[in-house]
């Protein structure tokens, strides 16, 4: 008896295990948090010098500008000035109009342009999407204020519930 018990936990443990495999060989050759070819790219396992730093911040202070440098082999972030040393890469000169400097790296003069953050609005409703929610918030709120607020909550409250049960249906 206890020999069938030890041999159906081990057909068990078994058959998870190739299960695991087989599911984990899945989810390695697509992965949802790469960009489309990332994975491709990923594979080559190199990005060429162009690709390999990015500028993604400029800021003033006290002491000159402060750019932010991404590595993007390193996976990390660092705030240098002009002309600094100690790092694989040197910020030679900036123009602010055009929010770019020229850096140094690996013996190539290359320019480089402040990244553009990538914002998707959303617009499936909800707070963002229902301005009797926000449109309502008072800095100094009365009573009335304050009512009228939680009455428009309650109704988008009662909205969402009423799409979850049409979702359901």
């Amino acid at each position: 008896m206890e020999a069938r018990r030890s041999i159906s936990a081990v057909l068990v443990a078994l058959g998870a295990l190739a299960l695991v495999s087989r599911v984990g060989a899945e989810l390695a050759q697509v992965s949802p948090f790469m960009p489309v070819g990332g994975a491709a790219q990923a594979a080559a396992g190199s990005e060429g010098p162009s690709g390999a730093i990015e500028l993604r911040g400029i800021m003033p202070t006290g002491d000159g500008t402060a750019f932010c440098i991404y590595d993007t082999a390193k996976k990390k972030t660092v705030w240098v000035g002009l002309n600094e040393a100690g790092h694989d890469f040197t910020v030679k000169s900036s123009d602010p109009g055009s929010d770019s400097a020229v850096v140094d790296y690996q013996g190539k003069s290359m320019k480089l342009v402040l990244r553009t953050p990538k914002v998707a609005s959303v617009t499936t409703g909800g707070a963002a999407g229902n301005p009797s929610i926000t449109s309502t918030v008072a800095v100094n709120p009365t009573p009335a204020d304050e009512q009228r607020r939680l009455d428009a909550v309650a109704q988008e409250v009662r909205r969402r519930r009423m799409e979850r049960q049409k979702a359901l249906v």
